[in-house]
Formats: C-alpha cells, sequence, structure tokens
C-alpha cells in the first residue's frame, strides 16, 4: 500500500520575494495531514497563534477527510453507504468534485476507490486483477452511483469515494480563508497544493525548474508516476475511471494554477489522464479560473 498520496514536484521559499532577508516576524509550522507533510510560512507579529490555530483547522479537516481514520466523514460513509448531516465542507468539497468529473468527460472520478483498494490487494497477493475482477469493480463506479443531499449522501451498493485527488486542495482553501478572517495577509499554505494569500509573493520552483512568483493564487502538480503500487516505477497510482487501468506515463508532471487551490488539484489530476497538452489546456478552459502552467512530457 501506498504511505502517501501522491509525489509533488515543487518546492517554496522560506521568505516572500517581498520581505527577503527582512522577514523577521515569518514563523514556518510544520505537521502531517492525510498522509503528506503540511508547512505553513506565515509573517505576522502573531504568526504563531495563527499557525496553531490553522493547524488545528487542518486536523479538524482530517477528520472529514481522511480515508485512514475510521470514524472520520468519508470512512462512515464508504462503510455504511449513507451520512447523514454530512458536514458542510464534505458536500462542497464532492460538489467541486462532480464539476471536475463532468469538465473532465468523466476523468476525475473519486469513486475509484474500490478499484484503488483492488489494486492494494493484488500487489499484496502478488497476482494482477483478471479481466474479469477489473469489470466487476468497474461496475460500482460511477458518479452516477451518489447523491448529494443537505440531508445525506448516499452510496448505491458497492461504491465508494476516495478524495485524495482533491482534498488536500480543498483544506488549503480552507485554512487560507481561516487566516484571512484573522487578518492575515501574507501566508504560503502548502498541504501538498498550495495556496498563497494576497499580501506577499512567495517564489516556487516549479519540476521545470522555472520559478513562479506565487500571489493571491493557488497551484497544484500531479505526477502520474511519482508515486507507484509498490513502488515499481511504472503502475501508477492515478486510475482511469472508464478502463480501471492505471494512467498511461505520457507526463513527469502536470502543474495547474487557479485561486481554488481544489479545482488546480483536481484538475490537475484529471489531466494526467490525457494525452496532449493541447487537450490539457481545453480542459482548463472548461474549468474556470485554472490554467496550465506546465506540462511536462515523459
Amino acid at each position: 500500500m501506498l504511505t502517501r498520496r501522491r509525489f509533488i514536484a515543487i518546492s517554496a521559499a522560506l521568505v516572500p520575494t517581498m520581505a527577503l532577508g527582512k522577514a523577521p516576524d515569518l514563523h514556518t509550522e510544520t505537521g502531517i495531514a492525510l498522509g503528506a507533510r503540511v508547512t505553513l510560512r506565515i509573517q505576522h507579529p502573531d504568526a504563531p497563534r495563527l499557525a496553531a490555530l490553522a493547524m488545528d483547522e487542518i486536523w479538524r479537516l482530517e477528520g472529514i477527510f481522511s480515508l485512514y481514520k475510521p470514524d472520520s466523514s468519508l470512512s462512515r460513509l464508504n462503510r455504511d453507504g449513507t451520512l447523514r448531516a454530512p458536514p458542510f465542507e464534505l458536500l462542497e468539497c464532492l460538489s467541486i468534485a462532480g464539476s471536475v468529473h463532468h469538465a473532465s468527460g468523466g476523468r476525475f472520478d473519486p469513486t475509484v476507490q474500490p478499484l484503488w483498494s483492488a489494486q492494494a490487494m493484488a500487489l499484496e497477493r502478488g497476482t494482477p486483477l483478471t479481466g474479469a475482477e477489473r469489470a466487476t469493480i468497474l461496475a460500482r463506479i460511477g458518479w452516477h452511483r451518489v447523491n448529494l443531499d443537505p440531508g445525506a449522501i448516499t452510496l448505491q451498493p458497492g461504491t465508494a469515494l476516495t478524495l485524495n485527488g482533491i482534498a488536500q486542495g480543498y483544506i488549503a482553501d480552507r485554512v487560507a480563508a481561516l487566516l484571512a478572517r484573522n487578518g492575515l495577509t501574507r501566508a504560503l499554505i502548502d498541504t501538498g497544493e498550495m495556496a498563497a494569500l494576497p499580501g506577499g509573493s512567495w517564489p516556487v520552483r516549479l519540476p521545470s525548474g522555472d520559478t513562479l512568483a506565487l500571489q493571491d493564487l493557488a497551484l497544484a502538480t500531479s505526477s502520474p508516476l511519482g508515486m507507484t503500487f509498490g513502488g515499481d516505477g511504472v503502475t501508477s497510482h492515478i486510475l482511469n475511471p472508464s478502463t480501471g487501468r492505471p494512467a498511461l506515463p505520457h507526463w513527469e508532471a502536470v502543474t495547474v494554477s487557479a485561486r481554488s487551490a481544489a479545482l488546480a488539484d483536481a484538475v490537475s489530476t484529471a489531466a494526467c489522464l490525457l494525452g496532449t497538452e493541447a487537450e490539457v489546456r481545453a480542459l482548463c478552459d472548461r474549468v474556470p479560473g485554472t490554467t496550465l502552467v506546465s506540462a511536462i512530457a515523459l
């Protein structure tokens, strides 16, 4: 089993460009959430308190979205098939996921979780999934099998969800909003996807080696072979919901920017199932506010 959802090939400098070498109130906080390292860089006289507030929010949201915590909202939904009075955050994240699902022609589909679990079990037993096994699982996959309602989220029998292609971006958005409500203007939130507040410009190194000044913007990178089943370097952790097979390795990395880290996260994931840069740009055109920053072909 993979212990981390994905490989993110971007890194940020430790200080905002506008205050390079002159940031005595810069505070860096780190932690782990959803199996990935979280880093907060906050420039404010009250930064330690604000960072603690943000980390509490991250852990609260992990209690909604985690696949590994048995009492999380997502785990209970997958186990029981119904989640009554679901948290607003889960409904909102799933609504965003649905919009990207439709814009991507079904390539982004959180219902691939049964396939992901079966792929992992096949790895443990040492034999690949058979055609019959794959066909059985594919019959349980499809966004039409999910019903969203403020009163309850319901899954058809056999269906389960993973939000690993969007939840980290969504959490970055929520933390950015929380910090902004508390008067913060200079911060970089890195939950595996990045979100920068409008008051400072942060130099971010892209997979291409170029540097982007990130300000009032979010950034997400997906890499089909960044994480692979069994660490074999071949079997991508990003699965194609139409074929039931791992993504073909067209790309070393795809980076997308947007005002919303959740949108950038989901679109970059779906882009890994596309074969040309023109197709990736067309997908971004169908998701308002998203922009292809770079697509590095293998």
